[in-house]
């Protein structure tokens, strides 16, 4: 389904702007995918009026994007330099996204292998796959901003479409949140449960039981993979190692740093 979610009158102007950032990208050959809104309407249908514009690209191609911009009159910024820059004119905006905010969603190859093509605003484009949309947003779980509802909404449109082999790969070793969105699928939704395929629940629900019989001993919360606020008091309190840092996870330590701080200080 192709559309766009920024449907009002006020928008237009904004539109035109996004338009725009769309040309001045391809003309300067930098690879990007649309993704936010306009994924997730191609995916489910569902429209959301909404000013927010992200575009997901490699990050060994951020430079040449915010170059592009920055020749073309934008204004720029890497706010944070392990997930997400912008680029504005004016009040308007676009994210520049080559990662996840808690740094285990990189863009690769792999996303543009598999994205699709589209028209977003009249324009012809790619948007980003709907495996790499799903995975992305199952990890985020904020007080304010909880993203299950989008995930059991892309299964219930997508659930029997998905290249599921390629959709736990990505989750890997942190597979039991994909189990975990599954079961609330079916909790959301008892008559679509078939929907999902038994051989991946199966699979999942081995491994769970697996695991708890013979439990981890690496004492570890992964609840800062979810959110960035609300397990801060197991990492600095109850001693928990923190799941975003390397070796486990892709974060620096001055990014988990910077991250934190931006919860009160960047909007």
């Amino acid at each position: 389904m192709a559309g766009q979610s920024t449907l009002d009158e006020a928008a237009q102007d904004t539109n035109t702007f996004y338009r725009r950032t769309l040309h001045v990208l391809s003309d300067a050959g930098v690879p990007f995918l649309v993704g936010g809104s306009h994924a997730f309407l191609e995916y489910t249908g569902i429209v959301r009026n909404t000013k927010d514009f992200d575009l997901f690209l490699r990050r060994s191609d951020m430079d040449r994007a915010m170059e592009a911009l920055r020749d073309a009159g934008y204004r720029t910024e890497l706010t944070f330099p392990h997930w997400l820059g912008k680029a504005w004119q004016h009040d308007d905006f676009v994210d520049l996204v080559f990662n996840s905010g808690n740094g285990v969603c990189p863009v690769d190859d792999g996303w543009f292998d598999h994205a699709v093509e589209t028209q977003v605003l009249g324009m012809p484009v790619k948007i980003v796959p709907c495996e790499e949309l799903l995975w992305q947003k199952a990890f985020i779980m904020e007080r304010e901003r909880f993203d299950g509802g989008d995930i059991v909404h892309i299964l219930r449109s997508r659930g029997d479409r998905l290249e599921w082999g390629r959709l736990t790969e990505r989750f890997g070793d942190r597979w039991a949140l994909l189990y975990t969105y599954l079961i609330f699928f079916s909790f959301v939704y008892p008559s679509e449960a078939h929907r999902l395929p038994s051989k991946v629940l199966s699979d999942l629900a081995a491994r769970y039981a697996a695991e708890r019989s013979a439990p981890a001993s690496d004492r570890v919360c992964r609840g800062t993979l979810v959110s960035r606020a609300q397990y801060l008091v197991d990492i600095g309190q109850y001693g928990y190692a923190d799941a975003r840092l390397a070796p486990r996870g892709g974060m620096s330590a001055e990014d988990a740093i910077f991250w934190t701080w931006a919860i009160d200080h960047v909007k």
